[in-house]
């Protein structure tokens, strides 16, 4: 690596190079983000354009027979949490004051590790000010109590819901949320 990287830069290029897509389009993604992020200094910021590395996650019940989803307004559809980098220069760190801020969760956990679940690459519409872009998604999976109290936050979403496993493919219909159900149906089977 470079030495002109940021330090930064060179840890979430270790954990790009350290994963591996489960099919051809998400090794893509995988590519691309590495890309970006090599040649891009300010790779996280919003204001980054064509495109910038984005964080979300998938919460889900321990047993993994349950997700939690909030539909996004200004998206108009079902989505996992996430969102953008506010100066935390890595995408593990953003999506935990993400995840706390969009769901009002008390009590959530990387799902092992903090390590990457899945990555896509995706299209976000032009709006108002903001020309259409490309969000370059590093996703992290989480667990979570599904007793616990939301509370959905951030102005992006007034409502939450547990949605199960099973229906959950419905609900997320775009190719990297599909990709993210089998992923998710593998780990239930393999849990039992």
């Amino acid at each position: 690596m470079s030495d002109t990287l940021t330090l930064e830069q060179q840890i979430l290029l270790t954990e790009l190079d350290a994963y591996r897509g489960v099919d051809e389009a998400e090794e893509a993604h995988r590519v691309f983000i590495r890309q970006h992020v090599t040649s891009t200094s300010l790779w996280w910021h919003r204001d980054t354009m064509p495109g910038h590395v984005t964080a979300s996650s998938f919460v889900v019940t321990p047993d993994f027979q349950w997700m939690l989803l909030h539909y996004h307004r200004k998206l108009d559809r079902w989505l996992q949490f996430g969102g953008h980098d506010d100066g935390e220069q890595h995408p593990a760190k953003a999506v935990l004051r993400e995840l706390a801020e969009e769901s009002g969760l008390k009590h959530f956990a990387f799902f092992g590790n903090p390590v990457i679940f899945d990555l896509d690459v995706h299209i976000i519409p032009a709006r108002k000010e903001v020309p259409e872009h490309k969000h370059l998604d590093v996703r992290y999976l989480f667990v979570a109590d599904k007793a616990q109290k939301l509370s959905p936050g951030g102005g992006e979403s007034e409502l939450l819901q547990w949605a199960s496993l099973k229906d959950s493919p419905s609900l997320l219909h775009d190719e990297g949320g599909q990709r993210v159900c089998k992923k998710l149906e593998q780990l239930a089977a393999d849990s039992k």
